[in-house]
């Protein structure tokens, strides 16, 4: 009887079991169907490429579209992609935008134990490294500004935990992370290694640094999103465990080559692509200097029409003018087609770095030649006005003369031409212009090496001769073994644009200004510039002038000898840990951007000001001494250069009097000069710059 019982007893537990599994059975099946029905919304992180991004189309692309694609597919379980906004998101965010999942999620414990989130088995692993910029040394210990733009707080809590004195800041995006390590807010980024890799490509953070950090392992999962009121076995609860369980299961059939594929197609697909900005970012020099000779054309080509209607008025020669205007047009048309010609050559050897270089050279040397034009047409152009005016300061005629034939010697030397030098001096201190002297110098053993031929001689002398107590005759001579003049031509070469028609024939350069330029000069100055020349033997061209003695015949030696050394000296900046400091006040932003680049190449740090009220504000909100330099520019908006000076120099602070300010302009004549020294500035720099010049000067203040 017992047993009867026991046996339906048993038979009975058999047959609910049954019942309860067949139930369990379908609320599975039924859940299952239920998340195959559904169409998942995910929430991607749009800025992070490779890894995920917002594709030419709107759409999720990169590392994570791939991986999804074959979630979805081993899964059932279709998406739909929703770009998150950049910057920190949050989880009522979320929540209010209906979000199921997000990607590119932090796999760490602090995410795992979170309360309102699920997260998945990591779908994307790697390492995390650290950008650093220029000059940062990076150390566990450092007190370090490290830029974040994930918007994750767990990474925040990671990072706080593994490097507790670092600082840090959160930023919008990846992008805005990097530009303020550039401007120097932050000193590095620590990011996943393959997202770090895609923007470093780009040339305007090339100089950047890459740091693995080892051990700490970049781990990404999917997060699904729970109302925090729902408890754990609720139905919504239970239906987004199972859709974590589901990727899961999908995540861990996926072998290590698919991922692999994944990484590979994803990165290749996101490779980052040179814009025409990243292009002249890289080749800013070229680009700068092909601007420049642009600029420089038409300028010219005002200066001439200028300069050849005052020419038609004053004289009646129009045939002469006729030939200065086909000259001066071969002129500028031969170097710009160079430089057209270079600039596509550059175009098409990108990846070429010596035929860029040997390109940037050429159009360099090309610009420096339109430069000269312009000089040319500017000086002869006052010279016929009569508006120029000489300088009158110390000479070291000694010393100008060494540097000259300096300067042309390693050309004479790649000609072969024998360049023999005889100075005799006694009397090298005089007052005068050493730049006109110079000019009329360089102008002369320039044309003397440009009409010899190979294996020729050129030969500078020269001789004084005392006047007076107080006065001396300096006579320099340049003769040469060239092609010689003609007799008739000799007659004419002090002209303005004159040319001897066989020189033009055998391709030397030059408008026949040079000396018209050097005779006026040598007039100006009281003396006189002559010519004998034939035709074939060669010519000699005799410079003199007389010059007020500067100082006693006596001091006259150590004078000389300092101005050598100083000649002589090359510093570089004296105190590597504390650079000079300049404020650059320029309203132009191209010229801004040079002069910034150049200071910063320099070793030099710069701030700027885009007019003069701002340069005034930003040198007297700063703590005393913090400029030692200011480059002003003198035509600027709300307050000009000089008033700005002004203003600076009576300012109750010990620095107003001692910081150096020099105005850097396009304004050159002499007028605008001693308009500069008046308002309190201390040096006048000529635009285009003479970069050399720039930074002579600036090894000199520090």
């Amino acid at each position: 009887m017992i047993a009867r019982v026991w046996k339906r007893i048993l038979t009975l537990a058999a047959v609910m079991g049954l019942i309860v599994g067949s139930i369990g059975r379908n609320v599975m099946e039924a859940q299952a169907e239920e998340l195959e029905k559904r169409v998942y919304k995910v929430g991607y992180v749009q800025d992070r490429r490779p890894v995920s991004y917002m594709n030419e189309s709107g759409e999720l692309g990169g590392i994570t579209r791939y991986i999804l694609d074959r979630v979805s597919e081993l899964s059932g379980v279709e998406f739909e992609y929703v770009a998150l906004p950049t910057g920190a998101v949050t989880y009522d965010y979320l929540l209010s935008e209906g979000f199921d999942l997000v990607t590119s999620v932090e796999y760490n414990e602090e995410n795992k134990r979170a309360r309102g989130i699920l997260i998945s088995d990591p779908y994307l692993s790697s390492q995390k490294v650290i950008v650093a910029r220029e000059g940062v040394e990076f150390s566990y210990n450092a007190n370090l500004r490290v830029a974040v733009s994930t918007g994750s707080q767990t990474l925040k809590t990671v990072l706080g935990r593994i490097f507790p004195n670092f600082e840090l800041v959160d930023y919008d995006s990846m992008e805005a992370c990097l530009n303020a390590m550039k401007r120097g807010e932050a000193d590095l980024l620590i990011q996943n290694q393959y997202v770090a890799e895609y923007w470093l490509y780009r040339p305007s953070y090339e100089s950047m640094k890459v740091i693995p950090i080892m051990g700490l392992e970049d781990r990404l999962c999917f997060s699904a999103v729970v109302p925090l009121e729902h408890t754990d076995d609720s139905p919504e609860w239970r239906q987004k465990e199972l859709l974590i369980e589901r990727l899961d299961d999908a995540i861990s059939r996926m072998t290590e080559d698919e991922t692999a594929m994944y990484i590979i197609e994803g990165t290749m697909e996101s490779q980052y692509r040179f814009t025409t900005g990243d292009m002249l970012y890289r080749y800013r020099y070229p680009a700068m200097a092909l601007a420049a000779a642009f600029i420089l054309i038409v300028v010219l080509f005002l200066l001439l029409l200028r300069a050849r209607l005052r020419s038609m008025e004053d004289r009646a020669d129009a045939r002469a003018k006729g030939r200065f205007l086909s000259t001066i047009s071969h002129e500028i048309r031969t170097p710009l087609n160079g430089l057209v010609g270079l600039n596509y050559l550059m175009a098409q050897n990108m990846d070429d770095r010596e035929k860029i270089e040997s390109y940037l050279k050429q159009s360099t040397a090309t610009a420096k030649y339109l430069m000269s034009l312009v000089n040319d047409i500017l000086d002869m152009s006052r010279l016929q006005e009569a508006t120029m005016e000489l300088e009158s300061s110390q000479v070291n005629l000694r010393l100008l003369a060494s540097t000259s034939a300096s300067i042309v010697r390693g050309g004479m030397g790649e000609k072969g031409i024998n360049f023999r030098i005889d100075v005799e001096l006694p009397y090298p201190g005089v007052l005068g212009d050493q730049v006109r002297i110079q000019q009329i110098l360089l102008n002369l053993l320039d044309n003397a090496k440009k009409f010899t031929p190979v294996g020729g001689n050129v030969d500078f002398t020269a001789r004084q001769e005392l006047k007076d107590n107080e006065t001396v005759l300096t006579v320099f001579t340049v003769r040469d073994t060239g092609i010689g003049m003609s007799e008739e031509f000799q007659k004419h070469i002090f002209d303005t644009f004159t040319r001897e028609m066989e020189t033009v024939s055998k391709g030397n350069q030059g408008t026949g200004l040079g000396m018209a330029i050097s005779h006026s000069l040598a007039k100006l100055m009281g003396g006189d510039l002559t010519v004998s020349s034939r035709k074939g033997e060669g010519s000699e061209f005799t410079f003199s002038f007389p010059a007020p003695l500067a100082i006693a015949d006596a001091e006259s030696t150590e004078w000389e000898k300092k101005a050598e050394q100083e000649a002589e000296e090359q510093t570089g900046f004296a105190d590597k840990d504390q650079p000079l400091r300049v404020l650059v006040a320029e309203d132009n932003e191209l010229n801004a951007e040079i002069l910034m680049e150049l200071l910063e190449d320099a070793g030099a740090a710069a701030d700027l000001a885009v007019n003069g009220r701002e340069a005034v504000e930003k040198f007297a909100r700063s703590p005393v001494g913090t400029y030692r330099l200011i480059l002003m520019d003198l035509l600027m908006p709300e307050m000009d250069g000089f008033m700005a000076a002004k203003t600076i120099r009576t300012m109750k602070r010990k620095d107003a009097a001692e910081v150096k300010i020099f105005a850097c302009t396009a304004n050159s004549y002499k007028e605008d000069r001693d308009k500069a020294i008046e308002s309190g500035m201390d040096d006048f720099i000529t635009k285009p710059i003479d970069i050399g010049a720039l930074l002579e000067r600036l090894e000199k203040l520090s």
